[in-house]
Protein backbone atom coordinates (compact mmCIF):
# COMPACT_ATOMS: atom_id res chain seq x y z
CA UNK A 1 0.00 0.00 0.00
CA UNK A 2 2.70 2.31 1.02
CA UNK A 3 4.57 1.44 -2.19
CA UNK A 4 1.98 1.91 -4.52
CA UNK A 5 0.98 5.66 -2.56
CA UNK A 6 4.68 6.31 -3.63
CA UNK A 7 4.97 5.53 -7.12
CA UNK A 8 1.69 7.29 -7.72
CA UNK A 9 3.35 10.71 -5.71
CA UNK A 10 6.74 10.09 -8.45
CA UNK A 11 4.78 9.66 -11.28
CA UNK A 12 2.01 12.96 -10.31
CA UNK A 13 5.44 14.71 -9.59
CA UNK A 14 6.49 13.83 -12.62
CA UNK A 15 3.84 15.31 -14.48
CA UNK A 16 3.97 19.11 -16.45
CA UNK A 17 1.19 20.63 -16.48
CA UNK A 18 0.06 24.54 -17.91
CA UNK A 19 -2.68 26.58 -17.94
CA UNK A 20 -4.25 28.88 -20.65
CA UNK A 21 -6.57 32.03 -20.48
CA UNK A 22 -9.00 30.97 -23.37
CA UNK A 23 -10.80 34.69 -22.35
CA UNK A 24 -7.57 36.26 -23.36
CA UNK A 25 -6.43 34.28 -26.32
CA UNK A 26 -9.94 35.45 -28.15
CA UNK A 27 -9.84 38.76 -27.18
CA UNK A 28 -6.64 38.88 -29.02
CA UNK A 29 -7.16 36.68 -31.99
CA UNK A 30 -9.30 39.17 -34.80
CA UNK A 31 -10.95 36.53 -36.79
CA UNK A 32 -12.72 35.58 -33.38
CA UNK A 33 -13.85 39.22 -32.98
CA UNK A 34 -14.60 39.47 -36.30
CA UNK A 35 -16.88 36.66 -36.26
CA UNK A 36 -18.66 38.12 -32.98
CA UNK A 37 -19.61 40.84 -34.76
CA UNK A 38 -20.82 38.82 -38.01
CA UNK A 39 -22.90 37.20 -35.72
CA UNK A 40 -24.19 40.10 -34.07
CA UNK A 41 -25.19 41.60 -37.58
CA UNK A 42 -27.02 38.00 -38.38
CA UNK A 43 -28.91 37.82 -35.35
CA UNK A 44 -30.20 41.28 -34.86
CA UNK A 45 -31.56 40.97 -38.47
CA UNK A 46 -32.98 37.71 -37.51
CA UNK A 47 -34.44 38.93 -34.59
CA UNK A 48 -35.83 42.11 -36.75
CA UNK A 49 -37.69 39.15 -38.94
CA UNK A 50 -39.32 37.89 -35.99
CA UNK A 51 -40.08 40.83 -34.31
CA UNK A 52 -42.19 42.08 -37.52
CA UNK A 53 -43.93 38.87 -37.57
CA UNK A 54 -44.74 39.40 -33.95
CA UNK A 55 -45.92 42.84 -34.47
CA UNK A 56 -47.64 41.73 -37.63
CA UNK A 57 -50.06 38.90 -35.22
CA UNK A 58 -50.69 41.70 -32.74
CA UNK A 59 -52.12 44.27 -35.20
CA UNK A 60 -54.29 41.92 -36.43
CA UNK A 61 -55.66 40.55 -32.90
CA UNK A 62 -55.94 44.19 -32.09
CA UNK A 63 -58.05 44.94 -35.10
CA UNK A 64 -60.28 41.65 -34.32
CA UNK A 65 -60.58 43.00 -31.26
CA UNK A 66 -62.34 46.44 -32.05
CA UNK A 67 -64.06 44.77 -35.21
CA UNK A 68 -65.26 41.68 -33.65
CA UNK A 69 -68.46 43.01 -32.82
CA UNK A 70 -69.27 43.88 -36.50
CA UNK A 71 -67.94 40.29 -37.96
CA UNK A 72 -70.17 37.45 -38.46
CA UNK A 73 -69.21 34.01 -36.93
CA UNK A 74 -67.50 33.11 -40.24
CA UNK A 75 -65.37 36.41 -40.37
CA UNK A 76 -64.14 35.80 -36.67
CA UNK A 77 -63.22 32.56 -37.00
CA UNK A 78 -61.53 33.74 -40.37
CA UNK A 79 -59.88 36.30 -38.17
CA UNK A 80 -58.95 34.31 -35.54
CA UNK A 81 -57.50 31.85 -37.92
CA UNK A 82 -55.08 34.14 -39.32
CA UNK A 83 -54.19 35.36 -36.07
CA UNK A 84 -53.24 32.21 -35.08
CA UNK A 85 -51.32 31.50 -38.26
CA UNK A 86 -49.38 34.64 -38.32
CA UNK A 87 -48.20 33.38 -34.19
CA UNK A 88 -47.40 30.38 -35.67
CA UNK A 89 -45.27 31.68 -38.55
CA UNK A 90 -43.21 33.95 -36.01
CA UNK A 91 -42.62 30.92 -33.84
CA UNK A 92 -41.36 28.60 -36.52
CA UNK A 93 -39.25 31.92 -37.73
CA UNK A 94 -37.59 31.69 -34.00
CA UNK A 95 -37.46 28.08 -33.80
CA UNK A 96 -35.57 28.28 -37.21
CA UNK A 97 -32.80 30.74 -36.65
CA UNK A 98 -32.55 30.60 -32.71
CA UNK A 99 -33.76 26.99 -31.80
CA UNK A 100 -30.97 24.56 -30.34
CA UNK A 101 -30.17 23.31 -33.99
CA UNK A 102 -31.07 26.58 -35.67
CA UNK A 103 -29.07 28.98 -38.12
CA UNK A 104 -27.93 30.85 -35.62
CA UNK A 105 -26.53 27.81 -34.08
CA UNK A 106 -24.46 26.97 -37.33
CA UNK A 107 -23.88 30.07 -38.65
CA UNK A 108 -21.53 30.17 -35.05
CA UNK A 109 -19.82 27.12 -35.68
CA UNK A 110 -19.07 27.47 -39.10
CA UNK A 111 -17.40 30.57 -37.91
CA UNK A 112 -15.79 29.86 -34.43
CA UNK A 113 -14.65 25.86 -35.17
CA UNK A 114 -11.91 27.22 -37.22
CA UNK A 115 -10.36 29.16 -34.90
CA UNK A 116 -10.92 26.81 -32.10
CA UNK A 117 -9.34 24.14 -34.01
CA UNK A 118 -6.30 26.24 -34.59
CA UNK A 119 -6.09 27.80 -30.81
CA UNK A 120 -6.14 23.67 -29.87
CA UNK A 121 -3.50 22.84 -32.61
CA UNK A 122 -1.36 25.67 -31.00
CA UNK A 123 -2.00 24.78 -27.72
CA UNK A 124 -1.25 21.01 -28.62
CA UNK A 125 2.10 21.74 -30.27
CA UNK A 126 3.36 23.94 -27.45
CA UNK A 127 2.53 20.53 -24.87
CA UNK A 128 4.31 18.52 -27.28
CA UNK A 129 7.57 20.59 -27.55
CA UNK A 130 7.35 21.27 -23.40
CA UNK A 131 6.06 17.94 -22.31
CA UNK A 132 2.94 18.99 -20.66
CA UNK A 133 0.44 16.46 -20.12
CA UNK A 134 -2.36 18.58 -18.58
CA UNK A 135 -3.05 22.27 -19.90
CA UNK A 136 -6.35 23.81 -18.25
CA UNK A 137 -8.30 26.78 -19.19
CA UNK A 138 -7.80 29.17 -16.47
CA UNK A 139 -11.10 31.58 -17.79
CA UNK A 140 -13.79 28.38 -17.22
CA UNK A 141 -15.53 27.10 -14.04
CA UNK A 142 -12.35 24.74 -13.34
CA UNK A 143 -12.38 25.84 -9.25
CA UNK A 144 -8.75 26.68 -9.62
CA UNK A 145 -8.11 28.50 -6.42
CA UNK A 146 -4.20 29.23 -7.27
CA UNK A 147 -2.08 29.68 -10.77
CA UNK A 148 1.62 30.37 -10.32
CA UNK A 149 1.55 32.99 -13.64
CA UNK A 150 4.76 31.04 -14.63
CA UNK A 151 2.38 28.28 -15.95
CA UNK A 152 0.11 30.21 -18.10
CA UNK A 153 1.14 29.95 -21.89
CA UNK A 154 -1.71 31.98 -22.92
CA UNK A 155 1.07 34.38 -24.55
CA UNK A 156 3.13 31.69 -26.22
CA UNK A 157 -0.20 30.19 -27.70
CA UNK A 158 -0.54 33.42 -29.03
CA UNK A 159 2.74 33.82 -30.95
CA UNK A 160 2.04 30.41 -31.88
CA UNK A 161 -1.18 31.69 -33.79
CA UNK A 162 0.92 34.62 -35.08
CA UNK A 163 -0.40 37.38 -32.60
CA UNK A 164 1.64 38.86 -30.10
CA UNK A 165 1.26 41.36 -27.24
Amino acid sequence: MMLTLAIMAISAKAQKFALVDMDYILKNVPAYERANEQLNQVSKKWQAEVEALTTEAQTLYKTYQSESVFLSDEQKTKSEEAIVAKEKEAAELKKKYFGPEGELYKKRESLMAPIQDEIYNAVKEISDQKGYSLVLDRASDAGIIFASPKVDISNEVLLKLGYSN
